[in-house]
């Protein structure tokens, strides 16, 4: 029987390489605990925490999956302590689907039985994290 709680940490380079790293990552992961009905959405919170971590801040960046009380978190921690742009509303969606970008925290919300944010240190840098739960059971 897989453990109850557990957490994993990836410290990356602020390379957006790192980011195809993170979500093989978080794959293994979840399939080494047998939780592989999870990795599709887990894979997407990932890829996008981090990817907008790399792409609007400077400095280090780690993604963080931690198991607790039945919830899969998937999070991102980056330098810069200024909060995350809230998500779009679903009209202002509507028009950036022809974009690339400007639908990573839309996608997080969407996707994620709950996400939020919140100001966190490391290692003496000041800087905040993001994250998505999804319900494991």
């Amino acid at each position: 029987m897989p453990e109850t709680d557990w957490e994993y940490v990836l410290h990356i380079p602020h390379d957006l390489r790192a980011v195809t790293v993170c979500r093989r990552t978080v794959r293994l992961v979840l399939t080494m605990h047998g939780l592989i009905r999870l990795t599709d959405v887990a894979e997407l919170l990932a890829t996008e925490l981090v990817s907008n971590a790399v792409r609007h801040t400077k400095g280090p960046v780690a993604l963080r999956l931690r198991m607790r009380d039945g919830f899969l978190r998937v999070g991102a921690w980056d330098a810069d302590p200024e909060p995350p742009q809230p998500p779009p509303s679903a009209e202002a969606l509507a028009q950036l689907t022809q974009l690339e970008e400007g639908r990573g925290l839309a996608l997080v919300s969407t996707c994620a039985d709950l996400w939020g944010w919140q100001p966190l240190s490391r290692d003496g840098r000041r800087g905040k994290y993001v994250w998505g739960d999804l319900l494991a059971a």
